[in-house]
């Protein structure tokens, strides 16, 4: 933060996806169940929903019983189930409006996702995908951080100028791996309590406030 107290002002913002700016988490928790089955751990009780969202990551997957190895196999299968059966995922009421505002601002947009590149570009539509100037899709084994140093790269920007929206625990470790400020947001698949605990850059408590 500049010495005079007010927020830096960003040349880029690197946006996650999946709770971040599409509404998936009805989608994941729907498809939940078959992907336990499938997989061969605990199915989601939607009263535990809420606490699950409070754990770290570790955490809530011991609750389910999901093994840390069968992660990217699950994954897999959420991305496939989405590009399958997810024409109704879209963007949070609002995060139109944000990225049309940034975007007039002159501010750069990337987008890192661990979900694939079709199930992502079709949630954003043709208008909202144009307005990214970095599109970086598909797991990786190395995570997001890579990632989001290889968009500051091609951008030319300084991490510090830039910043890493997300809504998990997971996105924060990304952010300060990469060196780069982290802005948590209220709506996504992590508790925003949870994440104020981790003491991110900033919180936004609703689309409207992305207008940065």
């Amino acid at each position: 933060m500049p010495p005079d107290g007010r927020q830096r002002p960003c040349r880029l913002v690197l946006f996650d996806f999946d709770g971040t700016l599409a509404d998936s988490l009805g989608f994941f928790a729907n498809v939940f169940d078959a992907l336990a089955a499938q997989h061969g751990f605990a199915p989601l009780a939607r009263a535990d929903l809420a606490e699950l969202r409070r754990m770290p990551v570790r955490a809530a997957l011991a609750r389910l019983g999901l093994p840390a190895r069968k992660l990217p196999a699950v994954a897999h299968g959420f991305v496939a189930r989405m590009r399958a059966e997810g024409a109704g995922v879209g963007l949070f009421d609002g995060i139109g409006a944000a990225l049309d505002h940034l975007a007039a601002r002159g501010v750069g947009l990337a987008l890192v996702s661990s979900n694939a590149r079709d199930n992502v570009l079709r949630a954003l539509g043709p208008r909202h995908a144009a307005q990214f100037g970095w599109i970086e899709c598909g797991m990786s084994v190395f995570g997001k951080a890579p990632r989001i140093r290889r968009v500051l790269r091609q951008a030319g920007c300084a991490p510090r100028d830039a910043l890493f929206v997300g809504d998990t625990e997971t996105d924060l470790a990304a952010a300060r791996a990469a060196g780069v400020p982290f802005g948590a947001v209220a709506w996504g698949y992590g508790d925003i309590d949870a994440l104020r605990s981790l003491a991110p850059d900033r919180i936004f408590h609703s689309p409207d406030e992305l207008r940065m």
